[in-house]
């Protein structure tokens, strides 16, 4: 899935830089959702099964390595001077650090994703079950794709970090510029379009805690705020491209 992987770049660091959540557990929780389509197909089991994944890999990541947001992790973010992070990474040998976090996670991740796949039963509620996934629909995507993107909603696995819709619009955008013969460069135009979009429409909020008022307790919980209209500014102005 080359084109899947390399589309994730621009939500390193945070999201371009911006310090959430790090870019390894928005590329496993991707990872969960092309796991969840395989077995699963299309449709509110397989955006449950990618939700419920996404909460494992959030929860293990922390486990790892005490928090989830890359700022916390490393210091830095879009604030950061280049002398600041070229001490850190290239003097300090953060880069390093952060290949050993990933060798780390990577069979980690891999275990949570497999556990949450034999789960015997998980809470499917009709759809939409998922925000990032309606998104993704929302923008072309296919169901593959949509399914993908399922276990980021609500800050990842309904975690309450940064918007997953946001990180599904950059993800997605992404994929789009490679289809079309483009490059998908780390601060990608697409990407920081769609967070100037996303921020004017947020009031500068980033965390979906802060977004929706609140933390949601299930993916029921969820799923029933989006059929209520939550959210509805921001997944119009993130699928207006």
């Amino acid at each position: 899935m080359e084109n899947e992987e390399h589309a994730v770049q621009p939500l390193a660091g945070g999201i371009v830089q911006h310090g959430y959540q790090c870019g390894m557990i928005w590329g496993s929780a991707l990872a969960a959702g092309a796991e969840a389509h395989r077995l699963f197909g299309a449709g509110p089991e397989a955006e449950a099964r990618a939700i419920v994944a996404a909460r494992r890999l959030v929860d293990a990541f922390r486990a790892l390595n005490r928090h989830t947001d890359c700022f916390d992790i490393t210091n830095l973010d879009n604030h950061s001077s280049t002398l600041k992070m070229v001490t850190v990474f290239l003097i300090k040998g953060q880069t390093i650090g952060c290949f050993r976090m990933a060798a780390r996670y990577a069979p980690v991740a891999f275990r949570e994703i497999d556990a949450a796949m034999s789960e015997p039963t998980v809470e499917a509620p009709p759809a939409p079950a998922s925000c990032a996934a309606m998104l993704a629909r929302r923008m072309g995507a296919s169901d593959k794709h949509a399914v993908m993107a399922a276990g980021l909603a609500g800050g990842i696995g309904l975690s309450g970090g940064a918007c997953g819709a946001l990180g599904a619009a950059i993800w997605i955008d992404g994929m789009k510029t490679l289809e079309d013969g483009g490059k998908v460069p780390f601060k990608s135009p697409s990407a920081l379009d769609a967070i100037g979009r996303f921020l004017k429409c947020t009031d500068y909020e980033f965390e979906c805690t802060e977004i929706a008022g609140r933390k949601f307790e299930s993916i029921g919980d969820h799923a029933g705020y989006l059929r209520d209209g939550g959210c509805a500014k921001v997944l119009d102005v993130l699928a207006a491209r």
